[in-house]
């Protein structure tokens, strides 16, 4: 038996292309919308209103795609696996991500952010045994090559000197990152990624509130500033709920292999739109060390089909 598509049920691949690339356009913003709210917020109060505004929109994807009834299907097992998602990649990626914005440029922190995929590798294959393809171990090493010239702006012998609390805390966030992938690799199976990133969500937000409470004290209502509320929105609506729904259209639809491929245009992303809208200085090292470290991604990315 044949099954043919409607055509309106099946949105055009160019439209899908499309959607792909502005995904990490979105997540290049990200870094300047936390470079302005991280100006005004602590860490953790712009942590948590961005995901209690993700959680919301995320509710409003699940409302719409499978009923709010889903939220219920999860297995103890898979509810812990949220909670440990919660606490790795949502609390303690956005408290490092929102720290290093203090004090770093928001293209240089795209960069370092860069190398989540080939630390994820690197950590799955030195604790988990996972075993890397030559062209995959290049791929981590020019990755770590093109951040360090970033990092120390191009002065390699000076990389002691060139690491501050910002450049310590995006290495934060990327070993969180890279323990929020293999935490999901290992026990969400069986769990759609939407509602996967929804209670994520949800933990991390409560997680946040709690770190949260600390700071009422110290807010003050001027630094709810239009901009501050449009980037909160941004990050937690775009760079969340509608990249990430995006995102996994594309993997269901292309499958992993073709879709992680667009995941190397964040850095770029990145540092042109800290040029565009920060006026961030592009120098020569952070040019030629982030094109090393994007060719490092590929190379990791890099998936027979």
């Amino acid at each position: 038996m044949t099954v043919t598509h409607s055509p309106l049920a099946t949105p055009p691949l160019m439209g899908l292309y499309l959607r792909l690339t502005c995904v990490p356009a979105i997540w290049g913003g990200t870094f300047i919308a936390g470079r302005i709210v991280s100006a005004h917020l602590p860490a953790a109060s712009a942590a948590f209103i961005r995901f209690v505004l993700a959680s919301l929109a995320l509710l409003l994807a699940l409302h719409l795609s499978q009923g709010l009834r889903a939220l219920t299907h999860i297995s103890r097992r898979q509810l812990l696996g949220t909670m440990a998602l919660g606490a790795t990649g949502i609390f303690a990626y956005n408290l490092f991500f929102f720290n290093a914005l203090v004090s770093m440029p928001a293209g240089r922190t795209s960069l370092i952010v860069a190398l989540n995929p080939a630390i994820t590798l690197l950590v799955a294959a030195v604790l988990l045994g996972e075993r890397l393809s030559a062209t995959r171990w290049l791929g981590v090493g020019l990755a770590l090559l093109g951040v360090w010239i970033v990092v120390t702006h191009g002065d390699l012998a000076q990389l002691m000197q060139s690491v501050g609390k910002g450049e310590l805390s995006m290495l934060g966030a990327v070993c969180a990152w890279a323990a929020y992938t293999l935490i999901g690799r290992r026990v969400l199976q069986g769990l759609s990624p939407l509602l996967a990133t929804l209670w994520a969500a949800i933990w991390g937000a409560l997680f946040l509130g709690v770190m949260a409470v600390r700071d009422l004290p110290t807010l003050r209502s001027g630094s709810f500033t239009i901009d501050v509320w449009l980037s909160l929105a941004f990050l937690g609506v775009l760079g969340t709920a509608v990249a990430f729904v995006w995102y996994y259209e594309g993997i269901t639809k292309l499958g992993a292999a073709r879709t992680v491929v667009f995941n190397n245009l964040v850095p770029i992303f990145g540092v042109l739109l800290g040029w565009l809208l920060l006026d961030e200085s592009v120098s020569a090292s952070v040019i030629f060390g982030g094109g090393m470290a994007v060719l490092g991604i590929f190379l990791v990315n890099r998936v027979k089909v």
